[in-house]
């Protein structure tokens, strides 16, 4: 049997290897994928054939991230329970299209990843590798085996000499990639304990932040991203450029407790510098190129849509449906957006585009040279008081 294993060179997947080999005497290949971590996956490779996997496979899928799945997801304005920007639940699904190309270039259709029996890492994969080979076979050592704590890993990673970034004196998870920094579980458990400072990796204390705000300005291209401050720049780079600033000046930070699909509420630490900076600067060029209605409807599908991913079905006929609505939508949305950013603070400042629908001669309250007749607000407002007016008649009977 030959198992392609999600390794990402931590705790669970390095131990992983080993559990795959002794129970299911498997030759197992490991897949690591670059969505932007910033972790040496070369270092990774030759863990992973020192742990006894028989192959690594690298895929650099930082523009295919960005591009395919972080953009569609700004464009959506999809952020979970309001808070979250769906930063591992956007990489999921990315690493596991990766993933089941390997398989298939492996010739098998067995496929193993670390993800716990908790969590909703777990569902995400699964789906989605159901998507692409509906006949897959998935195995997941923490539904099977007899660990029962991250802290029995950590025993057994030092115990067969297998290192690891997690450890009794840091034990809490993190997760990394071009989109966001993720913390759980440990002392973050407590949702009353304060994160510790030296927790956070990509944004500054916005206490110590720079004294002059930042000013920056992000350009749209029927609602993707392709610019900041006039330069054009491929997906994974404008990202990259926007985690820069915006990490800069502590923007991104966030501690949620969540709805977990399997149930729970959990609580998580996000560090979403580059992310947060896109949507706000979206919605901005948005609000003044989307019709109203249009808009309405892009919000209240924002809501579902970020449901469907968080829960793992990015690969779905209901996804892709929304998406084709939302990309509609999102056909009029050219133009600049400009942010200030300081000390962890974000306000957007301005915003253009050639198709506005903005008409100053409108809106104004000087005169407005017949562009608008306020006498028709009469009509207008009886009309729409007509069943108020009604069952309020009603009720006074």
């Amino acid at each position: 049997m030959k198992i392609v294993l999600a390794y990402s060179g931590g705790l669970d997947t390095s131990v992983v290897i080993g559990w795959l080999r002794e129970k299911y005497q498997a030759e197992v290949v490991a897949f690591c994928s670059d969505v932007g971590q910033q972790e040496d996956l070369e270092a990774a490779r030759k863990k992973a054939l020192r742990c006894g996997a028989v192959a690594c496979h690298i895929y650099d899928q930082r523009d295919e991230f960005v591009r395919d799945f972080v953009f569609p997801a700004v464009r959506a304005a999809a952020i979970y329970q309001g808070e979250y920007y769906l930063g591992t639940s956007l990489a999921r699904p990315c690493i596991v299209r990766g993933m089941m190309d390997v398989a298939a270039k492996e010739k098998t259709n067995v496929i193993a990843h670390g993800s716990t029996g908790k969590g909703n890492d777990q569902v995400r994969f699964e789906l989605g590798a159901y998507w692409f080979n509906p006949q897959v076979k998935i195995i997941t050592p923490w539904r099977e085996w007899d660990f029962k704590s991250r802290s029995e890993l950590i025993a057994f990673a030092q115990a067969h000499d297998i290192p690891v970034e997690a450890s009794t004196a840091k034990p809490y998870s993190i997760d990394r990639n071009l989109l966001h920094t993720s913390y759980e579980g440990g002392i973050l458990e407590d949702p009353d304990r304060e994160p510790p400072a030296e927790m956070f990796q990509r944004t500054a204390d916005p206490r110590k932040a720079p004294d002059q705000p930042r000013d920056v300005a992000i350009s749209f291209e029927q609602g993707s991203p392709v610019a900041v401050d006039g330069k054009a720049l491929e997906p994974a780079a404008l990202l990259t450029e926007l985690n820069k600033i915006a990490g800069e000046h502590g923007v991104g930070r966030a501690d949620v407790v969540e709805d977990r699909y399997v149930g729970m509420k959990s609580r998580g630490v996000y560090e979403t510098p580059g992310g947060t900076l896109l949507h706000k600067a979206h919605r901005g060029v948005a609000s003044l190129t989307m019709d109203r209605e249009s808009m309405r409807l892009r919000d209240t599908l924002a809501v579902e849509y970020a449901t469907l991913v968080y829960r793992g079905f990015w690969f779905s006929p209901e996804r892709e449906a929304l998406q084709k609505l939302v990309d509609n939508i999102n056909e009029p949305v050219t133009g600049t957006a400009r942010l200030r950013l300081f000390k962890g603070g974000l306000t957007l400042v301005g915003r253009t585009a050639p198709r506005s629908l903005y008409r100053a001669d409108i809106v104004t309250f000087e005169d407005d040279r017949g562009a608008y007749d306020q006498r028709d607000a009469t009509g207008f407002i009886r009309l729409n008081a007509l069943r108020l007016r009604t069952t309020a008649s009603v009720r006074a009977k």
